[in-house]
């Protein structure tokens, strides 16, 4: 068995038993990168010289006998737009591709003084802008499930990495379903929690008032220790909340009796695949199995979510990203004739196809005489659409059903038709939009690919939400299974 099948307690058992060394783990990782690497394409650069220097280091403390935590020793993987210290972050883009950073992202330090171990950066759509990865400028992400598919996106890397044992587990960011999409996609778990929840300091902001960085693991218990390490207050974030942190670990109980369960008629409607429907509805009798109840109800504005998300995040996108100019940050265009001609070349050459879309509909919405029309009238929507889970929210403590509407689809198929493309994220979006938790578990196969169930808290229940997961977990076995590489 590879050392990334065991669980985190055994493999903390080991390292505390001197039965195996937190070298041994980083070997294992850079051993399956070595094998799998050319047909995944997960990763964008690799850290290892470093990552074996830290594990020697982590190695001598393992003979002092201290009490270590149980991430300690583990090789982790980051999203490229995660900055981290003297380890490139380009964020996927041409525009970054000389950018070293001189600090840690908060959640890094935050896995460092956990005693993690940083492995690589891994690939993802340009500035986080996709659902398939096919935007990255460098080259897309293969699912490993079957290699002519799309892992989703944004965090591709992140979830393929999960899947075909390249790292122990991930950390990606999830804007309008860029953690649970690709989650979903690639048969792992993937966690968006609740927005302010975990701090977005060193995160290369893409839509501010959405994004969140999240954990992909193999199972819910590995994402519950994650999210303890990195959850919590931080003053270099004005958006993070001081909120309590509970013990996420003591909520994984199995306990589902007199669970109330909402399940929207727009997630199991008109463009959901049939058999993506029949994976949920099972899963739905699995928890009912034990004790939970459920009952369709509406969350009505669901329809105009995507139009609403692509009018607020291509407006946020165009503010965060004027700040690539060729001047201050990554790469600066040759022989300008004068200064605008610097911003003009660079930006030109820098930014991909994507990239310069969403900016150039950000900006529309956002310039004078069409602001009211649009960016406030989306502004509008979002709060109908927060009211809708408030509603829901007042009467059920879940609401489930599928995290995309299909599985993966073929590389290539849909990356001349953005509209389509963008319509993979309608389940997802919603939840974005209202700011509430949400975790991506598999729940079945469809054709030799993964289905994802989506469950979604209250904002800052993240405990609900992983017990649900937790328990629907314990009772199948649909996240033991591995794609063949």
């Amino acid at each position: 068995m590879s050392l990334f099948e065991q669980s985190l307690p055994e493999i903390h058992n080991k390292l505390h038993a001197k039965e195996l060394s937190v070298s041994d783990l980083v070997n294992q990782a850079y051993e399956n990168i070595g094998v799998r690497e050319d047909k995944v394409k997960a990763y964008l650069a690799l850290d290892e010289e470093r990552a074996r220097a830290r594990a020697r280091q982590l190695d001598d403390r393992l003979v002092s006998g201290e009490e270590k935590g149980l991430l300690f020793g583990l090789p982790v993987g980051i999203k490229d737009n995660i900055v981290t210290n003297g380890l490139r972050t380009t964020c996927a883009s041409q525009f970054l591709s000389n950018f070293d950073p001189v600090y840690d992202a908060t959640v890094v330090e935050k896995l460092r003084a956990a005693d993690t171990v940083t492995i690589g950066k891994l690939n993802m759509d340009e500035f986080a802008m996709g659902g398939s990865n096919e935007n990255s400028s460098f080259y897309p992400v293969r699912n490993p499930w079957a290699l002519d598919r799309v892992p989703g996106g944004s965090s591709g890397g992140s979830a393929a990495a999960v899947a075909a044992g390249e790292a122990y587990f991930t950390l990606g960011s999830d804007t309008g379903g860029s953690i649970r999409q690709p989650a979903s996609y690639c048969g792992v778990v993937g966690l968006k929690p609740t927005y302010g929840l975990v701090s977005r300091f060193g995160l290369v902001a893409f839509a501010s008032s959405l994004d969140q960085i999240g954990p992909l693991t193999k199972n819910v218990e590995d994402s519950a220790y994650v999210l303890q390490a990195i959850a919590g207050y931080d003053a270099k974030d004005s958006t993070s909340a001081k909120v309590d942190i509970p013990d996420y670990l003591s909520s994984l109980t199995g306990d589902v009796k007199g669970l109330r369960i909402a399940v929207p008629k727009e997630y199991i409607g008109e463009g959901v695949d049939p058999e993506v429907k029949d994976k949920v509805m099972a899963a739905l009798k699995v928890l009912e199995g034990l004790g939970a109840t459920w009952e369709e109800v509406s969350l009505p504005h669901t329809e105009y979510a995507v139009a609403t998300y692509y009018l607020l995040s291509s407006s946020e996108a165009s503010s965060n990203l004027a700040r690539f100019d060729g001047v201050r940050y990554g790469v600066r265009a040759e022989n300008p004739e004068n200064l605008l001609d610097l911003y003009h070349q660079s930006r030109s050459q820098g930014f991909g196809q994507e990239v310069k879309r969403r900016i150039m509909l950000g900006t529309y919405a956002l310039s004078s005489g069409y602001y009211d029309a649009y960016y406030l009238k989306a502004q509008k929507v979002r709060t109908l659409i927060k009211q809708d889970f408030d509603n829901v929210f007042a009467k059920y403590d879940v609401i489930i059903g599928p995290t995309a509407p299909t599985t993966a689809f073929k590389l290539g198929s849909q990356v001349d038709d953005p509209l389509t493309m963008y319509l993979n994220d309608i389940l997802t979006i919603p939840v974005s939009l209202a700011g509430v938790p949400a975790v991506s578990i598999p729940c079945g196969f469809s054709d030799g690919l993964p289905v994802g169930l989506q469950i979604i808290g209250k904002a800052f229940d993240e405990t609900t939400v992983l017990r649900v997961a937790h328990a629907f977990e314990q009772n199948t076995e649909f996240h033991k299974q591995r794609p063949q590489l």
